[in-house]
């Protein structure tokens, strides 16, 4: 069970390709951490916790804040989130009844705004995408279409400029200023 776990979040970690921020990219002291937390299986994926970490020692990320994009491995939907938007749906033309929230093969997330109704926050969110230094934001994503193991499951190229750990229950990927 351990090691379809482990295949369902090295996909997501692998698929995961960009951080951005005019501060993310400008900085040489730290990095921002993005750590991908698979929680549960869903009948045709899985819910995970994403959270980026702010470890850069003197720059925050300012407004108009992070912005998350990743290329799915297959044609992956978002189903909800809290804590976070995407910033398009896509084509859900073949969805009938329930509509996910996206279903762009390049989907691109930003944080939820200050005042957002606590039914759609999670801890750690809702800032605007500001990240000060040493703080963290976070959402929860479920997606679908994506298989729940290890057989149905394709895994994405890795991206640059993100440096990911070993297929574990919580792996963690860094982003760092290309060179």
């Amino acid at each position: 069970m351990e090691s379809l776990f482990s295949g369902i979040i090295f996909l997501l970690l692998v698929s995961f390709s960009c951080f951005t921020s005019l501060g993310a990219l400008t900085s040489n002291n730290g990095n921002i951490t993005i750590k991908w937390d698979l929680m549960d299986w869903t009948p045709d994926g899985y819910i995970a916790m994403v959270t980026a970490y702010n470890n850069q020692k003197q720059h925050s990320i300012p407004s108009p804040g992070w912005k998350m994009s990743w290329r799915w491995a297959k044609k992956e939907v978002i189903w909800s989130m809290a804590g976070a938007q995407t910033t398009e749906q896509g084509d859900c033309s073949m969805y009938k009844g329930n509509i996910p929230k996206s279903c762009v093969l390049k989907p691109t997330v930003i944080d939820l705004l200050p005042g957002t109704p606590y039914n759609q926050q999670i801890s750690n969110c809702c800032k605007g995408g500001v990240l000060k230094p040493g703080l963290a934001s976070s959402f929860q994503i479920t997606v679908g279409a994506a298989g729940t193991s290890n057989s149905t499951v394709r895994m994405a190229v890795n991206r640059p400029r993100t440096l990911c750990g070993r297929m574990t229950w919580n792996i963690a990927c860094v982003f760092h200023k290309a060179t």
